[in-house]
């Protein structure tokens, strides 16, 4: 009962504050103006995913105080949470500089490896990662996840239902083995603002929410690594079309010499949406993709019985012949 009355609280606070800040965004010309690198066509506010932040974080001492996270959870939730939320809202408001952003998103990924213990040691095929290595790849993994969540919220919806789904296969992967109930608050959350953001949307979630969005996956992903190395395997997999998308284009923008912290509109989700004309297409095709894909590849490295790598490869192979055929990386779509 009490878990039902936290999700309902958690669905309506996040639509509302997102329906107020709505109004602060065009009150306050927080508006995204589209250009030549824009997937849009119509001014929109932005800023919106501070909902999102806003009440999960609002909830993270009330899982403390339930015993869902230990001390350290609860202070990596909140440290690098708010902390890589109000960086991202100031570059809504006044386009921070990349290496301002990225000094901060490191202190984030460090503070969250501090108070999780670092990551534990990580099998592959029949050796094991050590877990010296695991924590110092970790810092960079963090990292890249939320920056690449920025990178991915192109499209109306389909950075909140990315995290959504992933969300409820993070769930399901625990099962009775943990504790899933932050995953649903979130899930639930991201919901709430999604009744504004479904194309078309009427507000994006702004810098703010998506890397607040990154940063907290990851969390969760070194969690569960923590409750079974494995796990981490199949976190991948679940964000696998966020990370093959974004690592390919950003691999290829680098071999084209091209500025890759500039916006650019050459991610496959992109250029599929333009070869639709659809956002909603392509944010549903996501969801499709995680849910009948994904989600049984993870759930099925989960149980033991398929080596995180192989899983890991054989998730991402359709994802690759993907972005090949859409020509990720490309300025625009070729044919």
């Amino acid at each position: 009962m009490v878990m039902l009355i936290l999700l309902l609280l958690a669905f309506f606070a996040a639509l509302v504050l997102t329906g107020h800040l709505r109004r602060y965004a065009i009150t306050s010309h927080l508006i995204d103006i589209p250009n030549a690198r824009s997937s849009h066509t119509l001014p929109t506010p932005r800023g919106g995913g501070l909902a999102i932040a806003g009440v999960f974080l609002a909830c993270v001492p009330l899982f403390f105080w339930l015993d869902v996270f230990t001390t350290g959870e609860t202070w990596a939730f909140l440290g690098a949470g708010t902390l890589v939320t109000v960086v991202g809202f100031f570059d809504d408001r006044r386009h921070l500089p990349a290496s301002l952003r990225l000094v901060a998103h490191f202190f984030a990924a460090i503070w969250v490896l501090v108070c999780l213990g670092g990551i534990p040691a990580l099998p592959v095929w029949d050796s094991v990662l050590s877990s010296g290595l695991a924590t110092f790849l970790g810092v960079f993994y963090l990292v890249w996840l939320l920056n690449l969540y920025n990178f991915m919220d192109g499209i109306d919806g389909l950075a909140s239902l990315e995290a959504i789904s992933v969300c409820a296969g993070g769930a399901l992967l625990l099962g009775n083995s943990g504790h899933y109930e932050p995953l649903i608050v979130l899930a639930i959350a991201v919901a709430g603002f999604l009744y504004w953001n479904f194309p078309p949307a009427k507000i994006f979630m702004g810098d703010g929410g998506s890397g607040f969005l990154g940063i907290v996956l990851g969390i969760f992903s070194l969690q569960a690594a923590w409750l079974s190395p494995q796990l981490f395997w199949s976190w991948l997999i679940l964000l696998g079309v966020f990370i093959v998308d974004a690592t390919w284009t950003l691999l290829r923008r680098l071999c084209q010499r091209e500025k890759v912290y500039q916006a650019h509109r050459s991610h496959a989700y992109q250029q599929a949406a333009r070869c639709y004309g659809s956002h909603k297409t392509v944010s549903l095709a996501v969801v499709i993709i995680n849910l009948t894909w994904l989600l049984p590849i993870a759930l099925w490295v989960g149980s033991g019985s398929l080596p995180g790598v192989l899983g890991l490869g054989l998730a991402y192979c359709p994802l690759l012949m993907l972005v090949l055929i859409f020509k990720a990386g490309y300025k625009e779509i070729i044919g």
